[in-house]
């Protein structure tokens, strides 16, 4: 996300290019102090592997407040907590928008903020979707007092295709002074109509006044079938910077054409709608994408498997291909555009028969580790900061999903005019959780928890329950900073009782996943917090998962889909990653847990021809089971 109305100094852009060291970070350790709980840990669509809850955050134009919103650790009611923007301490009390199912994004204003959530339907509401499904909706708020309230799906939203909504989010919201607009780009899926039951995604524009509007060439009711990532960023004039990574193979960017087409980015092994959580999966979408400071280019940052042995994709026809993966782990990649609709560099090849599908591609990282969680934000007008997470050794069973291994640190990557700059800094308890805001002064600073972070086994069904009431920030500095504040206590906790707290800390040694927050040792004292529009509380056994199973098909670990190319040894082209894919990375026996369900040859939910502004879709992703 950009903070972009403020002068930074041209010094700052012809700062010496030099790598970040320790001097670059400043931590700022449970700085703020949480009105209400926070459950950090997101469980991974399918695999139930680790992801990072995303905090959403933002800074106002003139620098002088933020906001943090993030979900009730009951899952139900959205917080967004103003923050000093200097010491990230609370400012007031949090403001709670009951209902709430995601913190899907948020836009801070020197009034106030927006933000995006979903949230089901009053009973009784006509044509609302089955089983309080949420909706998506978008909140304005001024001075604390909400201003309007604009539904953004549901009922009489895009009617003459299909009632839409969003049971997972997983998008994001920008706002254009510019243009005078928000602009919001979410996944949804049709409850009525012919593609109901289908899941695609969405982009919507809302005026200041909080008018839903329909912009020819920029709105979308149905775009990217299966959306497995989004990247939004404003721009000056709808439309703005969009890119997808749709179940057919291939991530777009689709400022121009809002769908499955336009600049083919990559090309990505996708295997019943799954492509690699390439844009973060679960809890991802966000600061993928960023706007170079007083510049109209943009640098996209994302992780891929590669590409090879490209065929030819018949159900969506010519010019599609698929492909198979050239390497076990994913490594970082970025993506350089300079406008909204220009690719740096040559597309991803769509030349059926091709040995090699990925030799346009600037890679960040080169090797055998697994790299997730990839994030990119502007320090000015040429350099960014690109972040990942990697694993050693990783066991990846699933192949179109995440891996699991040995965390070994959060990286953080110098990258000037497309080019790394030195070694990347590694952080061992600094991650990204939240949006990375560029700063008045230039650093990048982002919300995380402080915590031990764990990515060698999936978290157990049903989810952690660890929960915490203290947010750390850190930022990231070209100048540098050796200032580290310190934390307010580090007391490892699991839940709200002592008796549970005891329990974790004893079992630290043998648990598959077990998460240390640091918290104050006294809850912080619960406030009111101002209310507004009181809806049906949802429960997590009505929410429709990411995606419906369609043909019913029981799946078992030993069905996990191992493409015969895969094992096979390739040609490496230039500047790619040279590890090839052993065999036996994908055999079902490991560490992974008991019953845990992988992924089949059969169809899933896909819509078929006639959808999707007339491309088609065959492989869906399937319900996990109870």
């Amino acid at each position: 996300m950009l903070f972009r109305s403020f002068a930074l100094s041209c010094a700052l852009s012809t700062i010496a290019a030099a790598s970040l060291s320790e001097s670059s970070l400043q931590k700022h350790v449970d700085s703020l102090t949480l009105d209400h709980s926070f459950k950090p840990v997101k469980e991974a669509y399918w695999t139930s592997l680790p992801h990072h809850r995303r905090t959403p955050f933002a800074v106002s134009p003139d620098g002088q407040s933020a906001y943090l919103a993030y979900l009730d650790s009951s899952e139900t009611d959205v917080h967004v907590q103003q923050v000093d923007p200097s010491t990230f301490a609370a400012v007031g009390s949090a403001v709670t928008v009951t209902g709430g199912k995601e913190a899907g994004g948020l836009v801070a204003h020197n009034d106030g903020f927006a933000f995006l959530t979903n949230e089901a339907l009053p009973s009784g509401t006509a044509d609302a979707p089955a089983a309080s499904t949420p909706v998506p909706v978008l909140y304005r708020f001024t001075s604390g007092q909400q201003t309007w309230k604009t539904f953004l799906g549901g009922p009489g939203v895009d009617a003459n295709f299909g009632l839409a909504a969003s049971p997972d989010l997983n998008g994001d919201l920008v706002y254009s002074e510019e243009a005078g607009m928000y602009g919001a780009y979410f996944v949804i899926t049709a409850y009525t109509g012919d593609a109901s039951g289908h899941y695609g995604d969405s982009i919507k524009y809302v005026k200041t006044d909080g008018t839903l509007t329909t912009i020819s060439g920029a709105s979308s009711s149905w775009g990217c079938s299966h959306n497995t990532g989004i990247a939004f960023e404003a721009a000056d004039a709808a439309p703005f910077a969009s890119i997808c990574a749709e179940d057919q193979g291939d991530i777009w960017l689709n400022t121009a054409t809002q769908g499955m087409s336009g600049v083919k980015i990559s090309n990505e092994n996708t295997t019943n709608g799954a492509s690699g959580e390439a844009m973060g999966g679960m809890s991802g979408s966000y600061s993928g994408l960023a706007r170079l400071i007083g510049s109209d280019s943009y640098v996209f940052a994302w992780v891929s498997r590669g590409a090879v042995d490209l065929t030819e994709n018949s159900w969506m026809g010519d010019g599609y291909t698929q492909c198979s993966n050239r390497t076990n782990g994913r490594n970082v990649a970025i993506a350089q555009f300079t406008d909204k609709n220009t690719l740096v560099g040559e597309q991803a090849s769509s030349v059926v028969g091709a040995a090699d599908g990925d030799s346009q591609i600037n890679w960040i990282t080169q090797g055998t580790a697994d790299c997730s969680n990839a994030h990119v934000a502007a320090f000015d007008g040429s350099s960014v900061l690109v972040t990942w997470e990697e694993i050693e050794n990783p066991f990846c069973p699933v192949i179109a999903m995440g891996c699991q291994g040995t965390f070994t640190g959060t990286r953080f990557q110098l990258v000037t005019n497309g080019a790394k700059v030195g070694d990347a800094l590694v952080e061992t308890d600094t991650y990204v959780a939240g949006d990375m805001v560029t700063m008045s002064d230039g650093r990048i600073c982002w919300p995380y928890v402080s915590m031990v972070w764990d990515l060698s086994s999936p978290v157990a069904y049903g989810g952690s329950t660890a929960t915490t009431t203290s947010m750390s920030f850190a930022c990231m500095s070209l100048s540098g900073s050796s200032e580290t504040s310190a934390p307010s206590s580090s007391v490892v906790i699991a839940s709200s009782t002592v008796a549970q707290e005891e329990a974790a800390t004893s079992t630290l040694a043998t648990s598959t996943f077990v998460t240390s927050i640091r918290s104050s040792t006294t809850a912080a004292a619960e406030t009111t917090t101002p209310v507004v529009e009181a809806t049906s509380e949802v429960s997590s056994s009505t929410l429709i998962p990411s995606e419906t199973q369609i043909d019913n098909t029981s799946v078992k670990p030993s069905d996990i889909v191992v493409p015969s190319a895969i094992a096979a040894p390739v040609t490496t082209p230039s500047g790619a990653p040279t590890a090839v894919i052993p065999s036996q990375s994908f055999v079902s026996s490991g560490p992974i847990s008991s019953g845990l369900p992988s992924f089949n040859g059969g169809k899933g939910s896909g819509f078929g021809k006639g959808f999707g502004n007339g491309r088609k879709s065959s492989c869906g992703r399937q319900k996990r089971p109870n």
